[in-house]
């Protein structure tokens, strides 16, 4: 199991790919899930964190899982084995942020925790900054 925080050479990436464990970081407990998931949908437990525009407040968060890391996109090597790519688009909004999961039967789920937000829309779906 990888600390987090810590950085490790990922043979199966190509070189060019920027390596960095300072984007955001993974917590243990929604490294766990993110395995869970992508055993469940028999994919590599590599997500893809990307911020696109649009919902109430301006921005939103989409997550999915993905088999091939993009020129440029940061990795950062979490728990479990898990892996999560940040797009050099995305990633300059999402530093700093922290990616848990919430056990909530309402509103539970993976949640990405961003410094930079100022507002919130009260679903919690979008974000402005």
């Amino acid at each position: 199991m990888t600390g987090l925080g810590q950085l490790r050479h990922l043979r199966r990436y190509p070189d060019e790919v920027e390596q960095t464990a300072t984007v955001i970081t993974v917590t243990e407990q929604a490294a766990r899930k993110i395995r869970q998931l992508a055993e469940k949908d028999g994919a590599d437990p590599i997500l893809r964190v990307r911020v696109v525009a649009g919902g109430c407040d301006g921005f939103s968060y989409e997550l999915g899982f993905t088999d091939a890391v993009a020129e440029g996109d940061h990795v950062i090597p979490a728990a479990e084995g898990v892996t999560v790519l940040v797009d050099p688009k995305s990633a300059p909004i999402v530093e700093g942020s922290t990616l848990r999961f919430n056990d909530a039967l309402l509103g539970g789920g993976l949640k990405m925790e961003n410094p930079r937000t100022v507002h919130e829309c009260a679903c919690g779906d979008s974000f402005s900054i």
